[in-house]
């Protein structure tokens, strides 16, 4: 994942995880490089190393349920030419210390097309495989009024990984305002999907006009408490229930809404991916994102 931060919060890590217990490790962004984060749930698995290079995090892991070693590798390839030549280099590296059977994610930053031998190279040289992408071909689009679209981001796969997982498939997302499509790589086992009771705080509740007297006068309200302490805990959790019961009554609505929007972006930019939107639906896919934007904030 790219974080284009130099550290991230417990807080931005935790709702990350859903409520899971997450082991993360973060390479601050170099330059005008993005940064990654990197992590994996440690109920499932162990670490046992990290090694970090100029494009990428590697972890050394081991299945609790079987001991299926192997080793899960994040990369951010360069946006600019100069440093391709680089990060390709770093990455026949980094696959010739690879031992284990081994998964590959992230922003490569590379249009095979344009770099054909290098790229090809690395995945052939170590037996890897590209996971193929469902639902869409490209991964990237500017903002421009009529897109370009690319396919920058890509998981690969070494045979001996694809032995342990041949069900393994990736699926797009819907990317909302961002220029990068979401990747979800499924590895055919059950995925934990989060603490659905972890509270959740949206900043478009900001936007309407009753809420911010509301928590006023919530939160005015005297609260039990033996010390300033319990008081202040017990404040939070009278405002945390006031804003699930105020979300349940006025969420419908906004999930509609953001759901229409969303649905309306993915197939408009699918479309747009083989040039064949009229002038009105350019318009149309961009004034939806503004109203994601606007919705979202």
């Amino acid at each position: 994942m790219e974080t284009g931060k130099q550290d991230m919060s417990k807080s931005n890590l935790a709702r990350l995880s859903g409520g899971a217990d997450f082991i993360w490790h973060c390479l601050p962004p170099k330059g005008r490089s993005g940064g990654i984060l990197l992590g994996f749930r440690d109920t499932t698995s162990e670490l046992s190393v990290i090694v970090e290079g100029e494009f990428y995090i590697k972890f050394h892991l081991c299945n609790k349920s079987d001991n299926f070693r192997w080793i899960l590798m994040a990369v951010y390839g360069p946006a600019q030419d100069e440093y391709k030549a680089a990060f390709l280099t770093e990455l026949v590296r980094a696959n010739q210390q690879n031992s284990l059977p081994t998964l590959i994610g992230g922003n490569f930053n590379i249009l095979r097309s344009r770099w054909p031998f290098l790229f090809n190279v690395v995945i052939d040289s170590f037996d890897l495989r590209e996971i193929e992408l469902s639902g869409r071909q490209f991964t990237w689009a500017n903002s421009l009024p009529v897109p370009t679209y690319e396919k920058l981001d890509r998981a690969l796969m070494s045979s001996e990984w694809e032995f342990k997982y041949p069900f393994v498939m990736v699926q797009d997302l819907d990317r909302g305002v961002s220029d990068h499509t979401p990747l979800l790589l499924d590895m055919g086992s059950p995925a934990f999907e989060g603490t659905s009771k972890q509270f959740e705080f949206e900043v478009s509740w900001l936007s309407h006009d009753d809420f911010h007297n509301k928590v006023v006068e919530i939160w005015k309200k005297p609260a039990k408490g033996k010390n300033v302490v319990q008081k202040w805990n017990n404040k939070l959790s009278a405002l945390r229930r006031y804003c699930r019961g105020w979300a349940a009554n006025n969420g419908g609505r906004y999930k509609r809404g953001k759901a229409d929007l969303q649905g309306k972006i993915i197939d408009l930019d699918v479309k747009a991916e083989s040039g064949d939107l009229l002038e009105e639906e350019h318009q149309l896919l961009a004034r939806s994102r503004d109203q994601l934007a606007t919705l979202l904030r």
